[in-house]
């Protein structure tokens, strides 16, 4: 598989080898690590890791294309969306924004808030990677007028003081470092990375923890079924911990969950027998996660049962799912859109609409790959669109 990709240049191999190096040493001090730690490592590792290091991450010049980089509708189907809630907590409400990638999604939103008077007290960006983050200040402060600019803040952990408002997320719990588990005589695995006999990094299995043991066992029982004999797939046992740490000081508001996957009994289909983990280097997608550490991003599909149920543990309620098409046209897709196509200034731009309504709402493109998942809590009454609650297929999880 890694014979077909790009080959990269002398700069992205230096620093693959650097952090490949940094991979061989942890492990020759420690041992083998689970594949949820290789992963954080090629991720996160400061200066190093794919979303750490200086790399163009997303558009046509990345590796992979996200809905906000394709144009302003997405932000302003979420705007559309959330804004009622915003208005109905008052003028101490904020946004909160994870992960804000190149900061499209940032200066499509907060111009669409202003557009409907809407404008959270602050924009807030939680965003782990120093890169990125120092983007992003460069492209708001450049694209807004200064009034706008000046709600945004960055955070360096998730507030600790309760809040009010609304905790968006795209693309961001794919990137979670995942577990690994396997099955073996009807005993739970845990992959793991370790080094062969010439020092190359290699996959091996070893007997779980009673984390990762009981996230999978209550897997099997909510499923009724038993994974077969050599089954692999991917959990995340850290999600309602993760969930907390991230919004348990949310106290009255809404969490928009968009991302790609499945429900439970569709992410553990009994043939698909290695799970959904993927990587990606300039736009192809490969299945080789040892291929060049720190070059791609490598990403997991998110069971959105697991999603449902670690809010739910958290204290919120499910308010709705549904794949991405549904919510955005619930949230006003097509008035966006016409109001865009009316207001364009020539054929091609127009053209450039319709293609971003293409790839955000086609089955084949992301309009059933992606789902979207509101929670809400400590609100007597939930604005969201009508349209928006009336797609709502909850009884699918």
């Amino acid at each position: 598989m890694s014979s077909r990709l790009p080959d990269p240049g002398a700069d992205e191999r230096a620093h693959s080898d650097l952090l490949l190096t940094r991979l061989r040493e942890e492990i020759a001090a420690h041992g083998a690590m689970p594949f949820s730690q290789y992963m954080e490592r090629c991720l996160y590792a400061p200066g190093l890791g794919y979303y750490s290091a200086g790399k163009t991450k997303f558009g046509e010049a990345g590796d992979f294309i996200t809905a906000p980089e394709l144009g302003e509708l997405f932000a302003r189907c979420v705007v559309n969306a959330t804004h009622p809630v915003l208005d109905l907590l008052g003028g101490e409400a904020d946004f909160l924004e994870l992960g804000g990638g190149s900061g499209a999604f940032a200066e499509a939103a907060l111009k669409a808030f202003a557009a409907v008077g809407a404008l959270p007290r602050h924009y807030l960006i939680l965003e782990p990677s120093a890169d990125l983050r120092e983007r992003q200040r460069e492209r708001l402060s450049a694209a807004l007028p200064a009034e706008l600019s000046a709600r945004v803040q960055w955070l360096d952990s998730p507030p600790e003081n309760d809040w009010r408002g609304v905790l968006f997320a795209n693309e961001v719990i794919d990137a979670l470092p995942t577990t690994r588990f396997a099955m073996r005589h009807g005993e739970v695995y845990e992959e793991y990375v370790a080094l062969d006999g010439e020092g190359r990094l290699m996959r091996v299995d070893r007997p779980a923890d009673l984390l990762v043991s009981g996230a999978v066992r209550h897997v099997e029982r909510d499923l009724e079924t038993e994974f077969a004999d050599g089954y692999r797939s991917e959990i995340l046992p850290q999600l309602p911990y993760w969930i907390q740490a991230i919004a348990g000081s949310l106290v009255a508001g809404v969490m928009l969950f968009i991302d790609y996957g499945y429900v439970r009994r569709e992410y553990y289909l009994p043939e698909r027998t290695d799970g959904t983990l993927m990587a990606h280097y300039r736009h192809r997608a490969h299945n080789d996660p040892l291929h060049l550490p720190g070059l791609n991003d490598i990403t997991a599909s998110v069971d959105f049962t697991a999603l449902a149920e670690a809010g739910n543990s958290a204290g919120f309620g499910v308010a709705g799912y549904m794949p991405q098409a549904q919510f955005l046209i619930g949230s006003g897709l097509q008035e966006a859109f016409g109001a865009a196509y009316e207001g364009a200034q020539d054929e091609t731009v127009r053209y450039r609409l319709a293609q971003e309504v293409k790839r955000l709402t086609l089955p084949d493109q992301m309009g059933e790959r992606f789902q979207a998942m509101l929670f809400a809590r400590g609100m007597d009454v939930l604005p969201l669109p009508a349209e928006l609650l009336e797609a709502d297929q909850g009884d699918r999880l």
